[in-house]
């Protein structure tokens, strides 16, 4: 769905706020027009079987003949039949154009979120995210196909039907039709206060998926707290909660229908009454009477309906607007026009104009503050760190130490000032350009659902066997591969779930080697592994780093003492910057910090 600005809008649908429909339908619109077709003729269809009903009442029954009963019967079922390929047809275009409209939106919503700022993620919680991109989409692309269907239906019948009665019998047409905008008052009373219990329901809905999702993804942290039976407590408060809402809306639907079926029966009586009294004058026949009979009974249907419509319009506005929200919303980070048309962007990569990486990285005069912050971070930082530099950021835990890196790897803009890539500031160029030349290695590691060897291949996806290899044992990861079932055909399961900390650590290094990077950016990759396995990743990281610009986020101080320079960071700004050496002599706080660790391995190792 690339073209979802063109053409214009009908003004209904602009003042409804549903303008952003169109293009969803505008790209299926022989299925939509067959819809609209098969809705069309069913209505029709369904007003014209009661005259057929008339018609054998008034010629057979009443005349006690059966003379031209085989064209009737054949003009009869040929109706039916017809009615039931049109109907048919109509209802599996319901279901495409459901189907279609649903991988749409949320193709579009998915994609989107892939351009989105990290900022963006921190902001809003994926319980959020998943009722915009699941819920509100499944809403719109069924009011769009089904309830499109039923609304033309409705109108052809109610009219086709009330002009039908208006010939026959214009009394008798009042009778039935008098009682009408009584039920369409008592219909509209009832729907707001529907439409009032059921956004208080959706709320609530919302609250029980995002609270599914904590549940399930802090599963581990919740049963090591053993915090069960709070959870539950809380899950259990949504649910009954949501129960109560329910029930007391399922509460006003029965009455709602109770009443309407109320009012059929009323219609109905009123015609047995008026047209018994009139049939018997010789005013009408008995068909005609049967005729008004049918129309009674079916005409309620479309005048809830009518009711019905608005609030499913009120219910698909907001779905529309809570989808918009999501669709239009604008990323801290992202690149020019002019920088797309050369680079592409990330779902057209023009590989072919991007420039290989150097490794040159410059913190001109930077100033920044996190768009949820009020505080600035840095403030008019100056930083040369040429190609083959090892850049150390240590500090305590909460002081701020990524903000270096995520700005290096573009994951927020500087609010004043530039970052230079080799001489060139990075906005220049393309944020796919940047990520696939820096080598990411996050703290806690993350594995995609699949093979070990798809995993890998996100790194470099048309990667050989043999490139696979070089990069598993570069990290010393080969003894992992080797005791897999299925080698790198073994499934890792969600999240890399079949594997330990340390295998999924030492993948995730063999990952970002494999794109051969020219910046590396390790944010305390090691702190959550074991000694023996970080003593591995150590080694290899050597190697590793030899010719390469790095960023290493360190939580064990030992590990950068040959560091080319080290920044610390206290209160979320840098305070002191220099070589191990140079830190210690200040008797700062690196100096301080140090001194801390080294104290605390050391009553370890006593220990």
């Amino acid at each position: 769905m690339k073209d979802n600005k063109t053409g214009s809008v009908p003004a209904k649908l602009k003042f409804f706020g549903l303008g952003k429909l169109r293009p969803y339908i505008k790209s299926y619109r022989p299925i939509f027009v067959m819809l609209v077709f098969g809705a069309l003729f069913t209505g029709v269809a369904n007003t014209v079987l009661p005259l057929f009903q008339q018609y054998a009442i008034d010629n057979f029954i009443a005349q006690k003949t059966l003379d031209g009963l085989p064209w009737f019967v054949v003009a009869y079922l040929g109706l039916i039949v017809l009615t039931f390929v049109v109907d048919y047809f109509g209802s599996y275009s319901c279901c495409r154009l459901e189907m279609f409209i649903l991988r749409d939106m949320r193709r579009d919503a998915f994609n989107h979120l892939q351009t989105l700022s990290v900022a963006y993620f921190n902001q809003n919680s994926v319980g959020r995210l998943h009722a915009r991109v699941m819920s509100d989409t499944s809403s719109v692309a069924s009011i769009i196909s089904w309830d499109v269907n039923q609304s033309v239906w409705n109108i052809v019948y109610l009219v086709s039907a009330s002009v039908v009665m208006f010939i026959l019998d214009p009394l008798l047409a009042l009778c039935v039709l008098a009682i009408v905008p009584l039920v369409a008052l008592v219909s509209v009373y009832f729907n707001r206060k529907l439409t009032s219990i059921n956004r208080k329901v959706r709320e609530i809905n919302s609250e029980i998926t995002g609270g599914f999702n904590e549940g399930i993804t802090g599963a581990a942290t919740s049963k090591t707290l053993a915090v069960e039976h709070k959870l539950d407590k809380d899950f259990y408060g949504r649910t009954d909660g949501m129960k109560r809402k329910s029930q007391r809306l399922g509460h006003h639907r029965a009455l709602l229908f109770s009443i309407i079926s109320f009012a059929s029966s009323t219609a109905l009586a009123l015609v047995l009454w008026y047209g018994g009294i009139i049939t018997q004058s010789g005013v009408i026949k008995i068909g005609t009477l049967s005729v008004f009979m049918t129309y009674a009974q079916g005409l309620m249907e479309p005048v809830l309906w009518f009711v019905d419509a608005l609030s499913d319009l009120v219910t698909v506005r907001v779905n529309m607007e809570r989808f918009t929200a999501l669709t239009e919303s604008k990323s801290d980070v992202e690149d020019t026009p002019e920088v797309i048309e050369k680079y592409g962007d990330g779902f057209n990569p023009k590989r072919e104009n991007w420039e290989p990486v150097i490794g040159d990285v410059e913190f001109d005069d930077v100033t920044f503050k996190y768009p949820d912050g009020e505080e600035y971070v840095l403030e008019h930082f100056d930083l040369k760190v040429p190609r083959g530099t090892n850049v150390a950021i240590v500090g305590e835990t909460g002081a701020g130490k990524s903000t270096l890196v995520n700005l290096v790897c573009r994951f927020f803009e500087p609010t004043e000032g530039r970052i230079l890539i080799d001489g060139r500031d990075v906005r220049s160029r393309s944020i796919g350009w940047l990520h696939s030349n820096i080598g990411y290695v996050l703290q806690t590691p993350h594995l995609f659902s699949g093979t070990v060897r798809e995993n890998l291949a996100y790194g470099k996806q048309d990667a050989t066997d043999a490139e696979l290899d070089a990069a598993v044992k570069s990290v010393n990861a080969d003894g992992i591969i080797a005791r897999l079932e299925n080698g790198y055909d073994t499934y890792v399961g969600e999240g890399g779930n079949t594997l330990s900390t340390g295998e999924k650590q030492l993948l995730s290094f063999a990952r970002a080697i494999l794109s051969d990077p020219a910046i590396f950016v390790l944010d305390e990759a090691t702190s959550s592994i074991d000694t023996i396995t970080e003593k591995l990743i150590q080694s290899a990281i050597e190697k590793l780093m030899d010719g390469r610009t790095s960023f290493v986020i360190a939580h064990r101080l030992s590990t950068i003492r040959s560091a080319d320079i080290i920044l610390v960071v206290d209160g979320g700004k840098i305070v002191e910057r220099g070589t191990h050496d140079e830190l210690i002599g200040k008797r700062g706080v690196y100096y301080n910090l140090y001194l801390r660790q080294f104290r605390e391995e050391s009553q370890r190792m006593d220990g």
